[in-house]
């Protein structure tokens, strides 16, 4: 598989097709299609709310932490993965990155820690979330047991652990600094801190999965495990690679998550992990794996976010929104199979 074979939405297309062809063709153009459709409805029921700087600005910044887990659930899912622990990981590691500081604070207090504070929660965070990234890894590539499996686990164990070191109660004791700066804090012309890591993480995932040899290892896999170990990729090593940067990356969404609420929030992820799967999916991944792009699962993202942004300021009662985000989820796999029935007919 040559980077030059893989069309926008990470699929493999005859070399004859024009680029027209190609981009027309491409999953990830009509669901772009559709977020622009969904804008466009929004602004014209309500051109006083919707099309405004602030409605922009709150709607990048809800995503945000979103996105950075749906980064990671792309890699695994084009590996024919799943990770359904993503919701729990972030939990465990913004708990994790909260009672570090917190204990190592005079009087246990860390709402006036400073950076040298911050930058060791920032660190446990992350390693708390490779922590359990590295382990689905190890027991879904080494001792082969599904990763449905594997994850459901680690959802419960995660969460578990979480509340075994909180007693069940949400920790409150944020640094100030870290609220101020990454939380709500802004640079470039007003730009929100928290977007910007989500945009730099965005951009660098795009970079590897589309043009270094870590991504056309991804892709290989979720082809063909069998085919890539004979072509003598290391699929085990892969593997526990990928499920290892998917945990990172939780652990990374879960210190955002504390600089942006200012606490641990142990009952508020309950569904990170469907919605990550959901906005990846909606972008045009494949759960057969072996296809997907960054691009794409960055507009599926936004898909549902826009639905409920589009509600709340529409006045359509909240209980509307997962019902149309879940028929655009399964149109999306409808049209995935779709295409794979296409392909194979060729």
């Amino acid at each position: 598989m040559s980077s030059t074979d893989v069309a926008d939405g990470g699929s493999i297309e005859p070399s004859e097709r024009s680029l027209a062809q190609r981009f027309f063709g491409a999953s990830t153009v009509w669901i772009g299609v559709v977020l622009v459709g969904l804008c466009v409805v929004f602004s014209v029921v309500r051109p006083d709310a919707f099309p405004t700087v602030f409605t922009l600005q709150t709607l990048l910044i809800e995503t945000s932490v979103l996105l950075v887990l749906s980064v990671g659930m792309t890699f695994i899912i084009i590996t024919s993965g799943i990770d359904l622990s993503v919701g729990s990981v972030l939990i465990f590691a913004g708990v994790l990155g909260a009672k570090t500081m917190e204990w190592l604070s005079p009087g246990q207090d860390a709402s006036g820690a400073g950076w040298g504070l911050i930058g060791l929660g920032f660190l446990v965070s992350v390693l708390g979330g490779g922590l359990w990234g590295g382990l689905n890894g190890l027991l879904v590539a080494k001792a082969k047991i599904p990763p449905l499996i594997v994850t459901l686990g680690s959802f419960g164990a995660a969460l578990g652990a979480a509340q075994l070191i909180t007693g069940g109660v949400d920790t409150r004791t944020v640094p100030e600094n870290l609220r101020d700066s990454l939380g709500f804090g802004t640079s470039l012309g007003g730009v929100p801190n928290l977007v910007l890591v989500a945009t730099v993480v965005t951009v660098v995932a795009a970079v590897v999965l589309r043009t270094t040899r870590f991504g056309r290892y991804t892709y290989a896999i979720g082809s063909s495990q069998e085919a890539a170990r004979r072509a003598g990729i290391p699929v085990t090593r892969h593997l526990i690679a990928v499920y290892l940067l998917t945990g990172l990356l939780a652990g990374l969404a879960g210190f955002m998550n504390l600089a942006y609420f200012g606490t641990t929030t142990i009952g508020g992820h309950g569904t990170d992990n469907l919605d990550a799967i959901a906005g990846v999916v909606i972008g045009g991944t494949s759960l057969f794996g072996g296809v997907g792009s960054i691009v794409g699962t960055v507009i599926g993202v936004f898909i549902p976010s826009v639905l409920k942004k589009g509600f709340v300021i529409a006045q359509v009662p909240v209980f509307w929104q997962p019902i149309a985000v879940s028929i655009v989820l399964v149109a999306a796999v409808w049209f995935d199979q779709l295409r794979r029935k296409a392909r194979d007919r060729k």
